[in-house]
């Protein structure tokens, strides 16, 4: 993992707050040049602890106890700062504006390794490795349904859920339980549902993203909240 430094100005205080959420994002930006140097501009006014090149190169933007600002208006597990809680990381991809392509090999092993060493640093659930469609689903479909959530899972990132669950139990709220498990639903926010349900989809079953949250969904949903 090769790491350059590349700081931004954006960033402030966590004001004490303990860090307990990692969060993927894509650049979505055409180019790995652009993206830094948004990244690092002031007038922007976002930023990432780090952002990972398609080559594996690793730029560190804020030291990880100053609060990136890359979230934006989000919410998990019952918290709307969610930048205050994290460490934020962008790979460099086009995204679905400019192109969504695979990410490529050096650049997750970087990002497994980076994030290895995060993870050593800090007390962060699995639960609480998410991505920014997770936290923001309604104005947020990064890092997308390319990402190699399952890899990293068995890489000890995140989680993943168990397969042999084929179907849920008839007393699975859906709703209910996405709110358990930590994503945001109606009334705590104020978006729909459905936006909800997809952001579930993109990270856990990618092949089919509607916002209906059908019966293979109810089975996933239920493998999670029982790991």
């Amino acid at each position: 993992m090769k790491l350059a430094a590349c700081p931004s100005p954006n960033s402030d205080s966590r004001d004490g707050t303990a860090i307990d959420m990692l969060v993927f994002h894509y650049t979505g930006m055409r180019t790995g040049e652009e993206a830094l140097a948004r990244l690092c501009d002031p007038a922007a006014k976002v930023s990432a602890h780090y952002t990972i090149d398609r080559d594996g190169s690793v730029y560190a933007h804020v030291p990880e106890d100053r609060r990136a600002w890359h979230a934006g208006v989000s919410f998990w597990a019952g918290e709307r700062n969610v930048n205050a809680r994290s460490i934020g990381i962008e790979l460099v991809n086009p995204g679905h504006e400019f192109g969504y392509v695979p990410f490529a090999e050096d650049q997750i092993a970087s990002l497994i390794a980076l994030s290895h060493d995060i993870l050593a640093r800090h007390p962060i659930p699995a639960g609480c490795v998410v991505g920014h469609s997770d936290v923001a689903p309604a104005r947020k479909t990064d890092p997308g349904e390319l990402f190699p959530w399952r890899r990293l899972a068995a890489e000890g990132i995140g989680v993943w859920p168990d397969r042999r669950a084929k179907t849920a139990s008839d007393d699975l709220n859906f709703a209910a339980g996405l709110a358990r498990y930590g994503y945001g639903v109606p009334p705590a926010v104020d978006w729909p549902l459905g936006d909800t349900v997809k952001a579930f989809q993109r990270h856990f079953r990618p092949s089919r993203i509607d916002g209906v949250a059908d019966s293979e969904c109810a089975a996933l949903l239920q493998a999670l909240l029982t790991k």
